[in-house]
């Protein structure tokens, strides 16, 4: 039987990053991607089953009233974004350490409905200054949502003291080494 990996950060952590390269990089924690559903529409090559499991919003409710979401939430009304149980419980049981890279809420969430089995990771940027600096360097959003993201930032980084672990991604190279740490202590690989 598998374990969990929840991984939560502000927008412009390294989040996504380091838990590609863990993925790629270490196939020794045979880690398998938590597919996420939404109830939007793909986009562009978006495939079922492979970036999202794409329901209608009855659909999405249907599984609410059916409590088979391990969390979830409305983003805004009709847009639900949330974690099947069932998806999850399937890899567990083939013996995979299944990863989730969730906002805080959900992260939360799915470390309370499996308590030790779970080892939740906070990523944090050094500072909402560094992070201001990554956002804009990005070059992909405008001024008026770089500031959004850092206000969000802030209030989710408030969030941080609840996660088992926080990292500080200050250095991606010396982050990456600190997470390959953290999942050998949990998984108890080599």
């Amino acid at each position: 039987m598998g374990r969990l990996l929840i991984v939560s950060a502000p927008s412009g952590s390294g989040k996504s990053t380091i838990v590609n390269y863990l993925m790629k990089e270490h196939p020794e924690f045979r880690l398998a991607f938590s597919v996420s559903a939404t109830s939007r529409p793909p986009r562009g090559k978006e495939q079922n089953g492979v970036e999202y499991y794409f329901l209608t919003p009855d659909e999405f409710r249907e599984h609410i009233k059916n409590d088979d979401f391990l969390e979830y939430e409305e983003v805004y009304e009709g847009r639900f974004y949330g974690t099947l149980k069932s998806q999850v419980e399937e890899k567990l049981a083939a013996g995979m350490n299944v990863v989730f890279d969730v906002d805080v809420k959900g992260g939360i969430n799915i470390k309370k409905y499996y308590g030790e089995e779970a080892l939740s990771v906070f990523i944090q940027p050094p500072s909402i200054e560094a992070l201001r600096e990554r956002l804009i360097r990005r070059n992909t959003d405008e001024m008026a949502q770089i500031e959004q993201r850092l206000a969000k930032a802030e209030y989710e980084m408030t969030f941080a003291p609840q996660f088992d672990r926080i990292l500080v991604n200050d250095d991606l190279e010396v982050a990456k080494q600190e997470a390959v740490a953290l999942l050998n202590e949990f998984f108890q690989v080599g």
